[in-house]
C-alpha cells in the first residue's frame, strides 16, 4: 500500500468515485434512471439499461471531474451534466470545454494540469490520447482524451483512466511514456447496426494485449455494462481472460458496483 489510501467506487458505466488525500474526484458522471433512450449521431444510438448505483444527491461534494468527453450521453449524461457547475473542476476535451464553458478546462493530448489545495496532496494530470472508433472515425465520435494522475507517495504508478478507445499507437504510447500503476480500462467492445464490425471501445482481448505491454499492478475493467451498445460483458470478457497467462489475470481487479474499495496505488 501507498502512503495515500486511494478508495474507488464504481457507480456504473464509465462513472467511478476516487477518494484519496482529502479529494474527491469522478469520472464521466452519468446518474440517468434506466429505460432512456439517446442518439449520438450519424445514425448511431442506444438504451440505458441498468439504474446507477449512487444519486448525485447521495455522492457529496465533488473537487473535480475527469470527462473524457462531453458529447455522448453514456459519458455524459443529462443528470452529470447538472451535476458540473457544482463541482471546483472539469478536466476534458479541448473541443469539450468550449462547449461547456464555465469550470471546465481543456486538455490536449500530453498536456498536463496541476490540482491543488490545501492540505491535499498536488495532483498531476495528464491527458493521454483516445481514438474513439475506427481509423478515420473521427467525424463521427469526436474527440476523447483518457486521464494519468500522478501524486506524491504513489507506490506503484500512476492511476491512469484510459477514456473510450480502441486499442492503436496512441494508446500503446502510455505504457512506454507513463508508468502504470492501477489502470480503469473502459471496455465493452462497442459496435452499432449502422457501422456492422466495425468498434468504438476496447474489446477484452485488446485490453488483454494492452496490459501486457503496460504491466499495471491493478486492471480494473469498467464500461462494459449499462447500456445497449456494449456488446462485451463481464462474462465475455472474463472468457478471454481465462485464456490470458495467470500473472495478467492475478492482477484484473473487479469492483461491485456502489460499494467503496480499496485499492493499492
Amino acid at each position: 500500500m501507498g502512503d495515500i489510501d486511494v478508495t474507488l467506487t464504481h457507480i456504473g458505466g464509465p462513472t467511478v468515485l476516487i477518494e484519496f488525500g482529502g479529494w474527491r474526484l469522478l469520472t464521466d458522471p452519468t446518474f440517468d434512471p434506466a429505460g432512456g433512450k439517446y442518439r449520438f449521431g450519424w445514425g448511431t444510438g442506444s438504451t440505458k439499461l441498468t439504474e446507477p448505483s449512487t444519486s448525485p444527491q447521495e455522492l457529496g461534494p465533488i473537487d473535480a471531474v475527469l470527462l473524457s468527453h462531453d458529447h455522448h450521453d453514456d459519458n455524459l449524461d443529462a443528470a452529470g451534466r447538472a451535476l458540473l457547475p457544482q463541482v471546483g473542476t472539469v478536466l476534458t476535451t479541448e473541443a469539450g470545454a468550449r462547449r461547456l464553458g464555465g469550470n471546465a478546462r481543456g486538455l490536449a493530448p500530453w498536456s498536463t494540469a496541476e490540482l491543488s489545495a490545501e492540505g491535499k496532496p498536488r495532483i498531476e494530470v495528464t491527458a493521454t490520447p483516445c481514438r474513439h472508433g475506427p481509423p478515420l472515425s473521427k467525424p463521427l465520435v469526436g474527440d476523447v482524451v483518457g486521464f494519468a494522475l500522478r501524486w506524491e507517495g504513489q507506490e506503484h504508478g500512476a492511476l491512469w483512466i484510459s477514456g473510450d478507445t480502441v486499442l492503436y499507437d496512441g494508446v500503446r504510447e502510455v505504457a512506454d511514456r507513463i508508468d502504470v500503476g492501477t489502470a480503469l480500462i473502459h471496455l465493452g467492445g462497442v459496435r452499432f447496426p449502422v457501422t456492422g464490425p466495425l468498434r468504438y471501445t476496447m474489446t477484452a482481448a485488446e485490453a488483454i494485449e494492452l496490459c501486457e505491454a503496460m504491466q499495471p499492478q491493478t486492471a480494473i475493467p469498467i464500461h462494459y455494462e449499462g447500456w445497449r451498445h456494449f456488446r462485451q460483458g463481464r462474462d465475455q470478457v472474463e472468457a478471454e481472460l481465462a485464456k490470458a497467462p495467470a500473472e495478467l489475470r492475478d492482477r484484473v481487479r473487479w469492483l461491485p458496483l456502489g460499494a467503496a474499495a480499496e485499492i493499492g496505488v
